[in-house]
């Protein structure tokens, strides 16, 4: 079973918060807002995904990269995944 639907009830959790931080930077424009609050409320949402991202990679790692009972093959390609996934992360 994948790490994400174990771990699914928190990962939306965590998703609903996001929406709800995209939605306040929304409030704030329309707002018209002095830009130090939205600039925050940007840092807060940009800080929230990295959060998500972390915690996704690490369990993608322990789940499955690092599993000693899966075969080599398997754990090959979800090494492969984590690194496209890296690539596109650090850019």
């Amino acid at each position: 079973m994948s790490h994400t639907i174990q771990d699914k009830t928190k990962l939306l959790a965590r998703v609903r918060r996001l929406r709800g931080q995209v939605d306040a930077i929304e409030r704030a424009l329309v707002a018209e807002a002095e830009c130090g609050e939205v600039m925050h409320l940007v840092a807060a949402v940009r800080g929230a995904i990295g959060g998500l991202s972390h915690e996704l990679i690490e369990d993608h790692l322990r789940s499955h990269v690092l599993d000693v009972e899966a075969d080599e093959v398997a754990r090959e390609r979800a090494a492969a995944e984590l690194l496209s996934v890296l690539r596109t992360y650090v850019k």
